[in-house]
């Protein structure tokens, strides 16, 4: 199997990284409306705002169709439109990731001196990949180990590389997968980024960006993880 390594030209900068706003409503929303909670949740109006309503505090249809419909594009149940925690502290990973716009090491918490590496921030589940302090990928969203399953942090390396693995353990496909730490690695998930409660280690992404991961990479190159991820 070839190891495709694509230095040149990919300064793709904050690649997929414009997460809607916007609400879209499906058939099953007069349905769904019928059984919307009528009580506001502590993060009301943080979510109006987020959402784009108009940030009152107070629960209406709208607000609860809105919410629904964020919670159910993501898997956050239950999806009865109430502004708790769960669906406030999604968002505000959400923002976080906007604001890294195009300096997501701005912080320099990722080192700048080991060359080519591939970079996870738990705390604002994101990744990119550096050479140096010159962005080559992302930053990009990611999903990372649940509560009790948590993505090890610390300095590792792409040690194995398989392009259609399955799971030995859970039996689900792994496409594009790079392991780094044992069984965790960097895979392609049809899952949103935001699905609760998170992967059982492994480093989530969308497949068009595993796949740039796996033609960016090969066996050898660092992998860096840091922070906490929000719930953990």
């Amino acid at each position: 199997m070839k190891n495709v390594r694509r230095r040149a030209g990919v300064v793709l900068g904050v690649v997929g990284m414009v997460v809607p706003l916007a609400v879209v409503f499906g058939s099953g929303t007069a349905q769904a409306a019928s059984a919307c909670t009528a009580s506001a949740g502590p993060h009301q109006k943080q979510v109006e705002k987020f959402l784009g309503r108009p940030v009152d505090g107070k629960q209406s249809t709208a607000d609860c169709r809105a919410i629904r419909s964020f919670q159910a594009q993501h898997g956050i149940t239950p999806a009865a439109g109430y502004a708790g925690p769960l669906t406030w502290r999604t968002m505000d990973t959400i923002l976080q990731q906007r604001a890294a716009g195009s300096t997501p090491n701005k912080a320099g918490k990722c080192p700048t001196n080991k060359g080519r590496i591939a970079c996870v921030d738990l705390t604002r589940q994101l990744t990119w990949i550096q050479d140096g302090s010159k962005l080559k990928y992302g930053p990009v969203p990611v999903r990372t180990g649940r509560d009790g399953a948590e993505t090890r942090t610390g300095l590792k390396k792409v040690y194995w590389k398989n392009l259609n693995h399955v799971s030995s353990l859970y039996g689900v496909k792994m496409p594009y997968a790079q392991f780094f730490d044992g069984g965790q690695a960097f895979h392609s998930t049809t899952k949103s980024m935001y699905n609760p409660p998170g992967s059982a280690g492994c480093v989530n992404m969308r497949p068009a960006d595993a796949k740039a991961y796996w033609n960016l990479l090969k066996n050898g190159d660092e992998v860096y993880v840091y922070g906490r991820k929000p719930g953990t």
